[in-house]
């Protein structure tokens, strides 16, 4: 038995409907695809960053407060001003002249005559003394002059001074040392002298030394001559 087939069941009719609907998606693909555009995924270096807005600092404002300038004391009243009547006699004041009639007899008082008192300059020191004072025998320049007293003064301490004295006194050995201080007058003369030594006979032959020193020529002080006050040290070694 042979089958019948319905000529509208058969899909060879529409081969070409298809072939043509299958064309145009593939044309509508085709066209999609080169329309849409890609682009690279980009990769921040930083990470993501978070911006945030600066912080705005609110500045209060303040107003400039003017100090209160004290209030000035109100001005003094006025002295009670006196009234006087028109009746009221006013006394004036006589004023006697003072020249002198050549009648007059004029006395004079005796002038009595001030003596000048000198003008006393303390002692200055030896550092700032303009001229200072002068051993016998010493010249040349202030510094010349202050060198050659220092080793003159030295050299007389070691040539008077009784070395023996210090061994005998039952000191400790070591090194000791005796001050002797003394002032050389507006006139040149060794004055005021004093020590200190570690002991009363050791202090006794400084002084005695001291007062051997010769007269000198005074230090001047604007070219007038003042008293100066002269540090002496002497050492010596107790065995």
């Amino acid at each position: 038995m042979e089958i019948k087939k319905n000529p509208k069941s058969n899909l060879e009719n529409y081969s070409k409907i298809f072939i043509q609907l299958g064309l145009v998606l593939a044309l509508f693909v085709t066209y999609v695809a080169m329309e849409n555009k890609t682009y690279d995924k980009a990769i921040d270096a930083f990470g993501d960053a978070t911006m945030q807005d600066e912080l705005e600092e609110d500045i209060p404002i303040t107003e400039r407060v003017e100090p209160v300038k004290p209030k000035s004391p109100p001005p003094p009243a006025p002295e009670k001003i006196e009234i006087v009547e028109d009746e009221k006699e006013v006394e004036e004041t006589v004023i006697e002249t003072t020249e002198t009639d050549e009648t007059e007899a004029v006395e004079v008082e005796e002038i009595e005559e001030v003596e000048e008192v000198e003008e006393v300059i303390e002692d200055v020191p030896f550092a700032i003394i303009e001229e200072v004072p002068v051993f016998p025998g010493c010249t040349g320049t202030r510094a010349q002059k202050s060198k050659c007293l220092n080793d003159k003064i030295k050299k007389h301490v070691i040539r008077r001074f009784n070395n023996e004295l210090a061994g005998d006194l039952g000191l400790s050995p070591g090194k000791k040392k005796i001050w002797v201080v003394f002032r050389i007058d507006p006139k040149g003369n060794i004055t005021e002298i004093n020590a200190r030594a570690p002991h009363p006979r050791l202090k006794k032959e400084a002084i005695r030394v001291a007062k051997t020193l010769p007269k000198m020529t005074p230090g001047k002080q604007r070219g007038v001559p003042v008293g100066m006050k002269y540090t002496l040290p002497i050492s010596f070694n107790v065995e």
